[in-house]
């Protein structure tokens, strides 16, 4: 098959839903969702399993698949420079350190990536499970399938939105139903990162915000903008004081479905 004509399928493992639609050119062709009672963190075998189902019945051998997965099966944290790191070996090590200082002791292996930033610049880290990801190649790879890109819905969600973002202070929040992400910005430099399980109501995303404004208050007096991002809020769009939406509807599209929504982050 020539790599001009494969076909791609977009995947995207949500909280309590997994959906899958195909690139038509820049489109998407949204091949539909099913859901899945959500049994916690360890419900992404269910995930997989739904999602297994669909390329089934979809995706034909020599495919390419990109993956987005759920703030609900991510961890982030953040990791400060060192001058002391003088490897990419010590800087995972440092990584790993932080993150088990912040979620404790690992029970499971994690993946974790960090983002590429300049020196003396703090770093995001973001982690999926290693079973999740051993899990997703396996299974792509017994359909004949190539995996293109893996990432945390935050992570596309971002670089989606990323240049109309201010470049200095604001915080970027991404919220799913039941879980967001909180990313701040200090003078072009990451200053922290969150996630924290709730609502994606106007009222829940009201108190959350407040808090996070009187959390940053303590520590700095500069003011941030706030970018608000709620893929699953299809039919009343947040409404929050002072709060600039983040949003990846267009008047063209006709598919009422979150899991649609986050999937047109991916490029």
């Amino acid at each position: 098959m020539s790599l001009l004509s494969r076909e791609r399928f977009i995947a995207v493992l949500g909280a309590s839903g997994v959906g899958l639609g195909q690139r038509r050119g820049s489109e998407t062709l949204w091949l539909g969702s099913v859901g899945y009672i959500d049994e916690g963190f360890q419900s992404y075998a269910v995930a997989l399993d739904t999602l297994d189902r669909l390329l089934g019945e979809h995706a034909r051998a020599g495919a390419e698949v990109s993956v987005v997965i759920s703030g609900h099966f991510s961890r982030f944290c953040l990791v400060p420079w060192s001058a002391q790191i003088s490897s990419p070996e010590e800087l995972r090590g440092f990584a790993r350190l932080c993150f088990e200082d912040l979620f404790g002791a690992a029970n499971q292996a994690w993946s974790l990536v960090l983002s590429a930033e300049p020196a003396g610049y703090d770093r995001i880290a973001s982690a999926l499970p290693q079973d999740l990801l051993d899990r997703l190649r396996t299974l792509v790879s017994a359909r004949g399938l190539r995996l293109r890109s893996v990432q945390p819905y935050l992570m596309a969600a971002f670089n989606r939105f990323d240049k109309s973002l201010d470049a200095g202070d604001f915080l970027f929040v991404v919220a799913e139903p039941q879980r967001s992400v909180l990313l701040l910005a200090r003078e072009g430099r990451w200053a922290s990162v969150r996630s924290v399980g709730g609502s994606d109501s106007d009222g829940a995303l009201s108190a959350l915000i407040g808090r996070e404004r009187q959390l940053q208050a303590s520590t700095s007096e500069r003011a941030f903008n706030v970018y608000l991002h709620a893929p699953a809020r299809l039919d009343a769009q947040p409404d929050l004081p002072g709060v600039q939406l983040c949003s990846l509807e267009d008047a063209s599209m006709n598919v009422r479905d979150g899991l649609y929504v986050m999937s047109r982050a991916v490029a």
